[in-house]
């Protein structure tokens, strides 16, 4: 699958679920839909059915829900004002405007729960590597041992090795691992240590100055244990996606990190090359993050939106119109201006890696 192909499938499929959710939270309550379009611009193909105008369209980038009585510059007869947008209570809109956001958030534990139940490869506790002087190596230690327990808990997974030396905040830790068909128990006193974290922060860990062995087994689980893992692990992106933007926020990160769209086209072709199951990861991983965008409460998103109705139910009444139409076009200039950066990040990225390439070519 080339980028082309792997960035319209997969743009596509994330704002058309966020637009399925608005559509069917206004359905629910009985809002009238003027259209739903698969894709942006010109109309390929339509057909109305009641009030709603179904189409497909030129560019097939997502698509977009049109609801009677969004724009106040509507003229609607009394009959069509009981079915607007803009007559609901404002915790409906609230909802419908919600819905989209959330219907991302669903659309990754979906695929996470596929992939659980499918079967994820994960790196075994096996050992690949012991660091000389350290206290895995003092206590016996050996490259080729498998961990099989921690503290009389089995694991099988490295994750599960790490977080349970993390945990043990450098107590002695009960270790027993499988050598040559034998099992033995051992004591290892994990050390504190410098490390940088995944946002490049200097923190202080416990390791116990051991690798893994770059095995990998196949981990399955049934359907419900794979729901549970799955919401779990959507919580914990949604989470790491906002802690990342207040650290660009606060200057821990750098606003170069980010990535638009040649960026996240170069590596949707990269993981549908490395097959199905990474292209469908990495697409649950970027339908958190538009999720969690969306909600940033910022005019002309989803969160600005919803940050109007907070208002509105505070105050007890509707914004002024001009007031919300001065904050909705600093919204989207401010939207335009980050396009514009990541635009020029990814440019230079390119730049960067076609020099790289030229480079090594000329010099090998």
């Amino acid at each position: 699958m080339t980028s082309t192909v792997a960035i319209i499938i997969l743009l596509g499929v994330l704002i058309f679920v966020h637009e399925v959710g608005h559509f069917l939270a206004a359905k629910y309550f009985r809002v009238g839909i003027l259209k739903f379009s698969l894709g942006f611009g010109r109309k390929l193909i339509g057909k109305k059915i009641g009030e709603t105008e179904y189409v497909i369209s030129l560019i097939p980038l997502g698509g977009y829900v049109k609801l009677l009585g969004e724009s106040e510059e509507e003229h609607l007869t009394e009959e069509e004002k009981g079915h607007s947008f803009a007559a609901q209570p404002v915790w409906k809109r609230a909802v419908i405007v919600f819905t989209g956001p959330f219907f991302n958030f669903l659309l990754a534990i979906l695929i996470f729960t596929f992939a659980y139940i499918w079967g994820v490869p994960v790196l075994t506790s096996e050992i690949g590597m012991v660091a000389s002087g350290s206290p895995a190596q003092e206590a016996g230690i050996s490259v080729g041992d498998v961990i099989v327990k921690i503290d009389g808990e089995g694991v099988t997974r490295w994750d599960q090795v790490a977080k349970k030396i993390v945990e043990s905040k450098g107590k002695p830790v009960k270790i027993s691992i499988r050598r040559d068909g034998e099992t033995k128990d051992l004591t290892v006193f994990p050390k504190i240590v410098k490390d940088h974290n995944i946002f490049g922060e200097e923190v202080e860990t416990y390791k116990i100055g051991v690798g893994p062995a770059k095995k990998l087994l196949k981990e399955r689980l049934n359907p419900f244990s794979a729901l549970i893992k799955a919401t779990e692990q959507t919580w914990f992106i949604t989470k790491m996606t906002m802690i990342s933007i207040v650290k660009i926020l606060e200057g821990v990160l750098s606003p170069r990190s980010l990535g638009g769209p040649i960026l996240i086209a170069q590596m949707a072709g990269e993981q549908a090359k490395s097959g199905l199951l990474a292209f469908l990861l990495f697409m649950a991983v970027l339908s958190i993050n538009l999720g969690v965008l969306n909600l940033l409460p910022v005019p002309v998103l989803d969160g600005g939106h919803l940050l109007f109705y907070l208002i509105e139910a505070i105050r007890r009444k509707d914004l002024s119109p001009k007031w919300k139409q001065r904050a909705q076009q600093i919204g989207f200039v401010l939207l335009v201006i980050l396009m514009i950066f990541v635009m020029i990040m990814d440019i230079e990225r390119l730049n960067n890696e076609t020099i790289n390439k030229a480079t090594k070519f000329f010099t090998r």
